[in-house]
Parts: structure tokens; C-alpha cells; sequence
């Protein structure tokens, strides 16, 4: 049997207030200040099973300026040009946050071609979770093409 991984499916509520409301509360009465915010401990981390690969590894949501660092990683220039390059994405992002039970990350960005000719069910599982962890949703990669002025549909192969 297959065992699949499930991100959390928490989700910040987004409440739209009038100017003459009461802040809302979403449950509890604490505003948040700098200090709390940057004190937090926000890490998610999560154990996925990989029976393809015989155990588990343990993925890790990236951090904002993580998340950033691996958005502009996959655009590439060409000439005056700009486009995402979407080759062995998914294992970037498992590269980026696959973890030991230490912390120590599992790969480094040498694994990512290897990594790319392993099994796409197992690949997917892990990315699935990284993706999750990191907010990184499937409108993120078509935002990011449509910035660029590219139709992530488009499979014309001109360059």
C-alpha cells in the first residue's frame, strides 16, 4: 500500500473589514507585534513516507526569502528576455527542502538532475508536501510566467 503524505490545510482567514469595524479576532484576542512575529517559531516541517524509495524523509517548508531565492532561481534571461524554466522543477523543490531528521539537508543542488530520473509518483509525493509547506500553489508558477509575459500553456518550443 501507497502511503501518502497530507500537508496541513490551515489557511489565515482573510476578513475584510469597514474602517469603522472593531479589529477582528479570528479566535483570539492577541495582537501580534514585531517581536512576536519574529520571535515565532514558524518552521513546518513534516515526515513523507516514500515506499519507491524504501523509508521517509523529512520535508521543510522554506522560509519567505527561501521561497524568493527558488522563485528567481527558475527564471532565466535570454538576452532582453526573461522566461521560467520549468525543467526538473519538482526537483529543485525537493532539493531546497528535503531534510535528515537532524536538519541536514538531504541533497544538494549536484542531486538535481539524478534526482529528476527518479520515480514521478514518489518525486510527486515529496514535492506535493514541499509545495504545500512552502504556499507555493500551482497559480504561483502561471503568475510568475504571466509576469514574464509568457503563456504557461504555450508549447510552441521557440526560443
Amino acid at each position: 500500500m501507497v502511503a501518502k503524505a497530507q500537508a496541513s490545510e490551515e489557511q489565515a482567514e482573510v476578513v475584510d473589514l469597514p474602517a469603522s469595524s472593531p479589529p477582528a479576532t479570528n479566535g483570539t484576542d492577541h495582537e501580534l507585534t514585531a517581536e512576536d512575529i519574529l520571535s515565532a517559531d514558524d518552521s513546518l516541517i513534516q515526515r513523507v513516507e516514500v515506499p519507491e524509495w524504501g523509508g521517509h524523509v523529512f520535508v521543510r517548508g522554506m522560509t519567505g526569502a527561501e521561497r524568493d531565492a527558488f522563485e528567481k532561481s527558475i527564471i532565466e534571461r535570454r538576452g532582453k528576455n526573461r522566461e521560467v524554466n520549468l525543467d526538473n522543477l519538482r526537483a529543485k523543490l525537493v532539493v531546497a527542502t528535503a531534510q535528515s531528521s537532524q536538519g541536514k539537508p538531504v541533497f544538494t543542488g549536484a542531486h538535481v538532475a539524478a534526482l529528476g530520473q527518479k520515480s514521478a509518483l514518489a518525486l510527486h509525493r515529496v514535492f506535493k508536501v514541499a509545495q504545500d509547506l512552502s504556499g507555493l500553489g500551482d497559480d504561483d508558477v502561471e503568475e510568475l510566467t504571466k509576469e514574464l509575459g509568457k503563456d504557461p500553456n504555450d508549447d510552441s518550443g521557440s526560443d
